[in-house]
């Protein structure tokens, strides 16, 4: 892939084997956002797990404290009281067969796919099309529910979903460089932490095996993942 100019100058001040605190890197890629956009912020996590094994992979959802800076569009395959409920909530398309049928037909104008559970033998007739992409809804990341308002106004809000994908990296956004340092601070530490609680008891030895992160245009600025201590409470006392 080849990079621009800006791109190259900003590499250019990232020493590519220093270990920052949270802090610190995030204020670098702040400074290193060059775009004429609001870059997002996005977070990459190394795990030392084995996702060919089941038992192995790491997945969820996770509501980030000050959000992502992005609204999620949600699809609900609901049918009945729960479709209207989807619809009251904000979800930007709701079905059942006629969504199911329009999903197989190429439509993936969508971030996020709810499910009640009474859809899932239909819904579950489209992993070709929604698994390569991440959007299969899953009982695991709370996408297949029957309070579909519930799951609408919080996939909304801020929650994002995480999984490792092949070779055990989690990787997602955690906001906009325009975020206050804060508050970024704030979301990078709560992944973090949520990563932390759900490592896999079968996972042996080094968990946490690099922390990196950069905003869309930028150059990847590593984290020690050593000192990762809540740091929101050292930003409160500074």
């Amino acid at each position: 892939m080849k990079h621009g100019k800006k791109y190259k100058n900003a590499l250019a001040q990232v020493d590519r084997e220093e270990l920052l605190t949270i802090t610190e890197a995030l204020d670098k890629v702040k400074n290193l956002a060059t775009a004429k956009f609001d870059e997002t912020v996005e977070l990459a996590i190394r795990l030392g797990v084995d996702p060919r094994k089941a038992e192995q992979i790491v997945r969820g959802t996770i509501s980030l404290p000050a959000g992502t800076g992005k609204t999620n569009r949600v699809a609900v395959f609901a049918a009945g009281e729960a479709a209207q409920a989807a619809r009251d909530a904000g979800a930007d398309v709701v079905g059942a067969e006629d969504l199911v049928a329009k999903v197989a037909g190429g439509f993936l104008d969508f971030d996020i796919a709810i499910a009640t559970p009474d859809l899932m033998g239909q819904v579950g007739g489209l992993g070709r099309v929604l698994g390569p992409r991440g959007l299969m809804p899953n009982p695991k990341t709370g996408t297949v529910t029957m309070d579909v308002a519930k799951a609408v106004t919080e996939f909304k809000g801020g929650r994002v979903e995480y999984r490792t994908d092949k070779i055990g990296n989690v990787q997602l956004r955690v906001g906009k460089v325009s975020f206050s340092r804060e508050d970024l601070v704030r979301n990078v530490q709560a992944v973090i932490d949520e990563i932390v609680r759900v490592k896999p008891s079968s996972a042996k030895g080094r968990y946490m095996l690099s922390i990196t992160v950069s905003s869309t245009m930028g150059p990847g600025v590593k984290i020690d993942p050593t000192r990762t201590r809540h740091e929101e409470e050292v930003l409160a006392t500074a």
